[in-house]
């Protein structure tokens, strides 16, 4: 129950990161280029409204990715970017932190995996994200400690799985003496040292 207790904060605290960076989005910047080189900010903050949107159904009412089907392809943004992330991301933390969500079981595409573990993975993905979104923008790209260090822990034991699914580019070498948050970007193909 601890575990689900920190797993929960962190949740909260990686969803308050990358919404603090949408927040702070200026009109002119939804076409601007980030460094996930397919998409515009527009098109990262839209993939992380679908992930959230994809939370609910996969966690409180056991659905299936079939089960879902296209619901949540194309645009979900609306005419209100801000306001589209700001809904899905509270009912995605609200899903997660339903009593006994967390000890269940989801059904993602690659096949069934705990409740617990999926939480995780969208820990790691918004964290991550959140550098892609500041560095576009050109917010602090500074991440919190705690967050980068659960992402890094979470993430290591599948990351050269994450490069061959094509969802993230391969690794990159690190500089020599770089710090836990060039590491974790590194790890999941980033260059913040460009």
């Amino acid at each position: 129950m601890a575990l689900h207790i920190k797993l929960l904060e962190r949740h909260a605290e990686a969803i308050d990161l990358f919404g603090d960076r949408v927040h702070q989005v200026r009109a002119e910047q939804w076409g601007d280029a980030t460094p996930c080189t397919e998409w515009t900010v527009r098109d990262l903050v839209n993939h992380l409204v679908v992930e959230q949107l994809w939370v609910p159904p996969l966690v409180q009412d056991g659905a299936t990715v079939e089960s879902v089907g296209s619901s949540f392809d194309g645009d979900q943004l609306g005419d209100d970017p801000v306001a589209a992330w700001d809904a899905a991301a509270r009912d995605a933390h609200d899903a997660f932190r339903a009593p006994g969500a967390l000890d269940g079981t989801v059904h993602l595409s690659y096949g069934d995996s705990p409740a617990a573990h999926y939480c995780g993975q969208m820990v790691t993905d918004l964290v991550v994200h959140a550098w892609d979104l500041s560095r576009a923008i050109g917010a602090d790209e500074r991440l919190p400690d705690e967050l980068v260090g659960y992402a890094v822990r979470e993430v290591s034991p599948y990351a050269a799985d994450l490069a061959k699914s094509g969802l993230f580019d391969p690794p990159v070498e690190p500089p020599p003496g770089a710090d836990v948050q060039t590491k974790f970007l590194c790890l999941l193909g980033r260059r913040p040292q460009d």
